[in-house]
Parts: C-alpha cells; structure tokens; sequence
C-alpha cells in the first residue's frame, strides 16, 4: 500500500482534474504535493515547491494565524474552514474571470483536513475553493441592497432625508425625549415666492434652488441634527437635546445665510427666502405629528407677518432675545 506522500496515479489522476486546489502540507508546513490547478494558478510546479516551507513558497500568508488555524486542525483532529467572507483569499493566485473584481487574486474558501496515517495525523490537506463569482455577485447584490435601502431614506434631488424617513426618525426622536425628559426642538420652513421663481425661471432653476439650499443648510447642521424635505419647496430639521432658544438662534442663522445666497442659473443669479417656523416640544405634545402642527403654525404666521422671517410657536416660551 502506498504512503500519503506517493499517490498513485489514480488518485493524482482524479486530484488533477479538480478545478479546486488541494495542498497536502506535513506537521512542519512544508509542502508535500499540489495538484495541477495550483502548478496553473501560482505558476509552479511541484517540483519546484516540493519540501519548501508553505511561508516560502507563499509569503502572503498570515504566519501566525495560519499557524493556529493548523495547530486546531491537530489538537481536536477535525475539518476547519475559513470562507471568502472572513478573509477574501489566503492564497495570491490570479483568478481567471472576464469580470471586473475588487482583487486580481480570486476570492478563496479554503477547509483544512487532519489526514492519518496509522491512527496518527502526519498531514494537513487544503482544499482551495475558487469562490470568485460568488464574491463578486453577492458583492454587487449587497451594493445594489445598500443602494435601494438608501433610495428609500433619501430625497432623489437634494440629497437629504424624505419625508417618510424623516418622519420615522422624527417619531423615534420624539418617543426618546419624552420618556427621557429631554429637550427636542423642532424647525419647519418654507421657500418664499416658490411659485413665482419656478414661473420666473423654469422648474429647472427652481430646481437648482432647493438643490443649492439643501447644500447650504446641510453645512451649517450639527451631525446629530436631522434634515429632510417635507413637502415640494418645505423643509424640516429635527434638533435633538436642543431648546427653544437654541433653535431660534439656528432659525435666525438659517434666515440669514439663505437671504445671502446668490444661486447661479444659466448666466442669471437667483435670491431667495424662507419663512421659518421654530416649536419645542412640550408636555401638551402627545404625539410627534402635534409638534409638526405646532410648527408649521408657526411658519404660516411667519409667511402672514411678511415671509423672510422666523416665529415661535404659540405656547413656547416667548422671552427670547436674538
């Protein structure tokens, strides 16, 4: 009977024609055989490698951890197996695929075997799985899920939440400072004259206005704040662990960098303004859409008292000094 280290032409027969690699290393990780996929994919023969520690022959790997993953093999005498997810090849070997990749090498899932020789472990055979295609289409089925999820969260032309997620992010805000007790503010606004500039210049430009307000708004937020369109030319920012004061001194910024904005559009520069509308939430608040009316109160009396301005809500306090 043949020894493991002389496979008889069978056996290399059938190991050869596997479009998987299989390395047999000894207990000192020097290399023993491969079969032909690996004389193709790391351009080597075994002749070459045969005897040679596996670090030399591959130094890319993880030394250490290589070492422990085989060290486990020996001592509980069972498989092991590390995927493509884990990491996304042990081995450099260039894959072969028409498709474009993140990596020249092939994405690799690899099980390593304890292989026994009278009743004793003597090797350890990797099998050397080419999982490229499957990295690659679940990579892009992942991408394409991320995007859709974000599809549903983002307004498709400025860019900030939609009003559906807003108003989820609103209700969970909402829920925490009730039950916390924490200040949340609330800050509604609408652009003024939106009709006549959308007449004046096309939906076109009003367009590049809402698109160029978002951009403008966005940068003065804090990371924590949350910015969403509300309605066609209506906007909304959510302000957590802010009062009232702190929201009309943000309300006031908001009126004025937007007053100095100077849009450009096809060769003509368009101004603009907003009429605002600031609430804080208060115990009388029993639902988050009572703070949205609240708000937008405010911001329908702001349009009343002559647009380009800010008003607090009703019911909030009113000794605030800008």
């Amino acid at each position: 009977m043949h020894e493991l280290p002389k496979l008889d032409n069978l056996c290399a027969s059938i190991t050869d024609k596997l479009n998987s690699g299989v390395l047999l290393l000894d207990l000192d990780l020097k290399v023993v055989m491969w079969n032909q996929f690996l004389d193709v994919h790391a351009n080597r023969k075994l002749a070459q490698v045969s005897g040679e520690s596996i670090f030399t022959v591959f130094p890319e790997l993880p030394q250490r951890w290589f070492e422990r993953k085989v060290a486990g093999v020996v001592q509980l005498d069972t498989p092991s197996f590390c995927s493509w997810e884990q990491r996304h090849h042990l081995f450099k070997l260039p894959h072969t695929r028409p498709i474009t990749t993140g990596s020249e090498y092939m994405a690799q899932n690899c099980t390593f075997l304890p292989i026994k020789q009278n009743n004793e472990i003597r090797h350890i055979c990797i099998l050397i799985e080419d999982v490229t295609d499957v990295c690659y289409y679940q990579t892009m089925l992942k991408a394409t899920m991320e995007d859709l999820a974000l599809s549903n969260r983002i307004d498709g032309l400025t860019q900030i939440y939609n009003r559906k997620h807003w108003e989820e992010c609103l209700s969970q805000e909402f829920a925490r400072a009730r039950r916390y007790k924490h200040d949340l503010s609330l800050i509604m606004f609408d652009l003024d004259h939106f009709k006549s500039l959308n007449d004046t210049y096309g939906h076109q430009g009003g367009d590049q206005v809402l698109i160029e307000l978002a951009k403008n708004i966005t940068s003065l937020l804090r990371l924590g704040d949350i910015f969403g369109r509300y309605g066609g030319e209506e906007f909304a920012i959510i302000l957590p662990e802010t009062n009232l004061e702190g929201a009309a001194e943000l309300a006031e910024r908001l009126r004025t960098s937007i007053n100095n904005m100077n849009i450009e559009f096809q060769d003509k520069i368009i101004k603009t303004s907003v009429s605002i509308g600031v609430a804080q939430l208060t115990f009388d608040d029993k639902r988050y859409e009572d703070l949205i009316t609240t708000t937008d109160l405010a911001l329908y009396q702001a349009k009343t008292l002559g647009r380009n301005q800010f008003c607090i809500a009703e019911g909030n306090s009113t000794s605030i000094n800008l």
